[in-house]
């Protein structure tokens, strides 16, 4: 199993790319993402892979971080997304992106991946949704304030204000996304929270 290549850019094309590692030349099938954070040929790159076996022939998809190539074996686990599709999602939606519009069931957002259309967008919401919160959650959390007593970064600021959200007796998969829906670059904890209790009370008077 072929797990990371490091070596030079050889060629691109519209979705794939050719790895030259010692001589050797890798095809693999890559993102849109990916493709232009690779640079013109003869530029050093180091690719994450994953390998697919399809009609019998191993295919080669190349990750430019370990996010997107995480996010990548999540949705080729839901029924109707192979790895054509997969990559579609990930040049629509980066990495954060795809995980707020997966964990607040944006349905919209992930129809703009060339291959998707509602049924299988509210497919990848449904099965994935609570993986999702997970990985966004693991990734905001991960974010700490300095250890000299600094300010709380935008992430921590974020887990903060799902957990006092969820505290106050709301769903976390509904603190979630009404925090990812209003929180912004800098915000003091306060604000976000008054934003998102804003936004889940406008979305039960929707749905009323």
């Amino acid at each position: 199993m072929i797990g990371k290549l490091t070596g030079v850019v050889d060629s691109l094309g519209e979705d794939w790319a050719i790895l030259d590692v010692r001589g050797v030349g890798y095809v693999l099938s890559c993102s849109g993402r990916t493709l232009s954070r690779l640079g013109r040929p003869g530029t050093d790159a180091v690719l994450y892979t994953e390998m697919r076996i399809r009609d019998e022939v191993p295919h080669l998809y190349g990750f430019g971080d370990r996010a997107e190539q995480e996010w990548f074996r999540m949705l080729t686990t839901v029924q109707g997304v192979g790895g054509r599709v997969a990559l579609a999602i990930l040049s629509a939606l980066e990495p954060d992106a795809l995980s707020h519009a997966v964990a607040s069931g944006d349905k919209a957002s992930l129809s703009r991946a060339e291959g998707v259309g509602p049924k299988l967008a509210a497919r990848i919401s449904a099965e994935l949704k609570d993986k999702a919160q997970t990985l966004s959650l693991r990734v905001i959390v991960g974010a700490k304030p300095s250890a000299a007593g600094g300010a709380p970064t935008a992430a921590s600021s974020n887990a903060e204000a799902v957990s006092a959200l969820v505290n106050l007796g709301y769903a976390r998969a509904d603190a979630f996304a009404a925090v990812a829906a209003v929180s912004g670059d800098g915000e003091p904890l306060p604000e976000i929270i008054r934003k998102a209790l804003r936004e889940l009370s406008g979305s039960k008077e929707s749905a009323r």
